[in-house]
């Protein structure tokens, strides 16, 4: 497994900025191992699914128990795949789909660790956040779910990846997948722009210890709302952008559980079990759609047709 990080790490570019680094030879070519697994996650790679649903241990999705573990209940045949004290995962099947979820911190620089660890020692192809969110747009309603079409990147991680212009897109057949899983279920979802940012406070508007704001706190939300940013999480824009920079499908699915903007008020877990059957719904239609290409790089619609 690790073909695509093999492709990346065998491009010229790659190869000459190594070339210019004085420490290459001090680094693990693949990262830390702990007893043949992946350190971080400890995950057994041969069990990983093509789908990696990623969530966070989040007091405010009222989780009774891991979040990885209340996922893993609606798939086929699941089992335990890896285990570290920061990181549980999950593999199972849902109509068909091979699906891995794996829980842990909240916060980009956890989804950094997770993905090292999935992407550079598995070929999975498709990265999905799946969790709460608070909303911003004047249309979002607490218990509904937002499919991101893209993110702010308003948390610290990716820059040191890429330049802050390199766009969070999510990718369109896994915006189209989460589309049709939404209305198949028929709850209510809306799909825009998702902030991302490391704090969750005064970096999302909502005052800090004692009230603290300064001048620019009070702006962010009422910009957000202005600019049509529908939700704010702190761990989108990571699974989007590192997924476009190392050749994966990344997406997002969110529940909303206040907002801010408009003054609708806080519900523990609003929306958030219906965000994740349209996550798993959704990657069996990726599945479906992914059949459909029948060798070609990329789906449309009047691929069904065929």
């Amino acid at each position: 497994m690790g073909k695509l990080s093999d492709k990346i790490r065998a491009k010229e570019s790659i190869r000459q900025i190594h070339t210019q680094y004085e420490y290459d030879k001090n680094i693990p070519e693949k990262g830390f191992y702990i007893q043949g697994k992946p350190a971080l996650t400890q995950i057994d790679t041969s069990q990983v699914g093509e789908f990696v649903l990623i969530c966070v241990r989040d007091a405010l999705c009222s989780y009774d128990q891991d979040p990885a573990k209340v996922i893993a209940g609606k798939l086929n045949n699941a089992r335990m795949i890896g285990q570290s004290g920061m990181y549980l995962s999950y593999s199972g099947y849902y109509k068909g789909a091979s699906i891995t979820v794996v829980s842990g911190g909240s916060g980009a620089p956890e989804m950094e660790m997770i993905l090292y660890d999935y992407m550079e020692h598995t070929d999975a192809h498709t990265f999905l956040r799946v969790g709460g969110s608070g909303g911003f747009g004047d249309e979002v309603n607490p218990g509904d779910v937002v499919i991101s079409s893209g993110a702010v990147r308003a948390e610290g991680m990716t820059r040191a990846y890429i330049d802050a212009g390199y766009p969070a897109a999510s990718h369109y057949e896994v915006v189209c997948a989460m589309v049709e899983a939404a209305e198949k279920i028929g709850h209510p979802y809306h799909v825009g722009v998702t902030v991302s940012s490391d704090s969750d406070y005064v970096g999302g508007g909502r005052p800090g210890v004692g009230g603290y704001l300064q001048p620019e706190n009070i702006e962010k939300a009422g910009s957000y709302n202005r600019a049509g940013c529908l939700n704010g999480d702190r761990e989108s824009s990571a699974i989007i952008t590192l997924s476009a920079l190392f050749q994966r499908r990344g997406g997002s699915v969110c529940s909303v559980a206040d907002n801010i903007c408009t003054g609708r008020k806080f519900s523990a877990g609003a929306g958030h079990n219906v965000a994740v059957d349209i996550a798993l719904e959704g990657c069996a239609i990726l599945k479906r759609m992914d059949e459909e290409k029948k060798g070609k790089p990329y789906w449309h619609p009047g691929l069904a047709q065929d």
